[in-house]
């Protein structure tokens, strides 16, 4: 028997914050079976995709429906009495859960049909991200690679973003050789959240003005800062090591790489990549 749907503050808010795909918005509905005995749960489903949202003692819980699986330990997790629960989950759910969910099928798909397949399934996605690009103003190109495929395109302050869908995993990845002000709105999409870390002392000029902004970056040496956590987006910002870091500028031109971004963060982010 289905339970009760959720409240619209938690289930029916998140489905708002995630983006659409193909044209098809996240749905609300009853869960077909009970995973928490008295708790408040509902089903978001997209396509084949769907994910349960249980509310109990104080917590939102996320398990995403997978084929075969019974629901065991959450796929997310915030409390309800956080300043926006549904926020702090989708960001949970589009850096995490979502991609995640992305190199389970890839591993799936790799098992079956081999490299190739994987490739082809990610760059759909990024053609996916390719159109949305178009519909903010960008003018992307596409680029052959090696293993792979990639979109290129400039802005008007010379900076250049690219987009690859590579064999790897699944997930898709984010090039950048611009100024270094041209990261700040796109890094709180793909960094954790800041809540438990402190800004460090360590390293240079360079890195500290990068670490005071986000202090989930992390000094790796003089030249670069990173992040990233198993099972998580990751990257990096660098300058050239042959440039001095002992001064900072925003305007500086910087090199960042980042990876294991799922199609549904990118999608999320086309705003701030334009």
């Amino acid at each position: 028997m289905a339970t009760a749907i959720s409240t619209p503050t938690t289930a029916g808010a998140l489905a708002d914050l995630l983006p659409a795909r193909r044209g098809a918005a996240w749905e609300v509905g009853p869960v077909p079976q009970c995973i928490r005995a008295g708790a408040v749960s509902a089903r978001l489903s997209q396509g084949d995709r769907a994910l349960d949202v249980v509310e109990h003692d104080g917590r939102v819980e996320v398990y995403a429906d997978r084929p075969d699986a019974f629901h065991g330990v959450p796929d997310a997790v915030v409390t309800e009495t956080g300043p926006d629960a549904a926020a702090a989950l989708a960001a949970l759910v589009l850096r995490i859960v979502l991609p995640r969910l992305e190199r389970e099928a890839a591993a799936v798909t790799k098992a079956a049909h081999g490299d190739d397949q994987v490739v082809i399934d990610a760059a759909q996605s990024m053609n996916e991200v390719g159109f949305a690009l178009i519909d903010h103003g960008a003018h992307p190109t596409v680029v052959p690679r090696p293993g792979g495929a990639g979109l290129l395109w400039t802005l008007t302050s010379g900076a250049e973003w690219g987009l690859w869908a590579l064999p790897s995993n699944g997930n898709l990845a984010l090039s950048y050789e611009g100024p270094q002000e041209g990261l700040y709105a796109v890094l709180p999409l793909l960094l954790p959240a800041p809540a438990g870390y402190e800004r460090t002392d360590l390293g240079t000029v360079f890195t500290r003005h990068l670490t005071d902004r986000h202090p989930q970056l992390r000094p790796l040496n003089d030249h670069e800062v990173e992040f990233g956590r198993r099972d998580e987006p990751g990257g990096w910002i660098t300058v050239p090591q042959r440039e001095p870091a002992d001064y900072a500028d925003d305007s500086r031109r910087v090199f960042a790489d980042f990876s294991f971004l799922g199609a549904d963060l990118l999608l999320a982010a086309v705003p701030y990549l334009v």
